[in-house]
């Protein structure tokens, strides 16, 4: 059994990013939204391409540098598993097309973990189960796991800790 696991993050956009594009693109999705529709249509699907693969750097996008400094130190500690980034919004890969290259490459189990932590939010309480749900259907031969929700006291756990550290910036 081939394994993975798919490190999700919220995601953001460039700084330096068209700020007409970002809002376009969050427009439309509202639009959508209310309508009751899922699927994006032609050009919400373009402005959403374009804003995650807005060419990137640290100075441009610290979310996404400080997700992949969390990947890097997750990595070691998963047994061999691969680890892959993906993103909810605004930066690439979605967590889509991040399980849709494992399924390719031959993995049969993979499992999303994201870095929402708290219960109530839309991506992390409907999205994202909706979308495993989904992709089960589509790869009947993969095993999508989603490891949320979080148990409050580890995350009350982690906080006091980081507490005690009394590192801050």
């Amino acid at each position: 059994m081939r394994e993975a696991v798919v490190l999700i993050g919220h995601g953001a956009a460039a700084s330096d990013t068209p700020g007409r594009l970002v809002a376009e693109l969050k427009r439309l999705e509202a639009e959508r939204r209310a309508r009751g529709e899922t699927s994006p249509g032609a050009r919400e699907a373009e402005l959403d391409r374009q804003v995650r693969s807005w060419p990137r750097t640290p100075a441009t996008d610290p979310y996404q540098a400080g997700l992949e400094e969390i990947a890097r130190a997750l990595a070691p500690r998963l047994g061999g598993r691969r680890l892959v980034v993906a993103y909810n919004e605004f930066c690439a890969p979605s967590v889509e097309t991040a399980v849709e290259s494992l399924a390719a490459e031959g993995f049969t189990r993979v499992t999303l973990v994201c870095t929402m932590y708290t219960r109530g939010g839309v991506h992390a309480e409907f999205e994202l189960p909706a979308l495993v749900k989904a992709l089960g259907t589509r790869h009947p031969g993969l095993t999508v796991d989603y490891a949320w929700p979080y148990d409050p006291d580890r995350i009350a756990e982690f906080l006091a800790g980081q507490l005690a550290r009394g590192v801050w910036v």
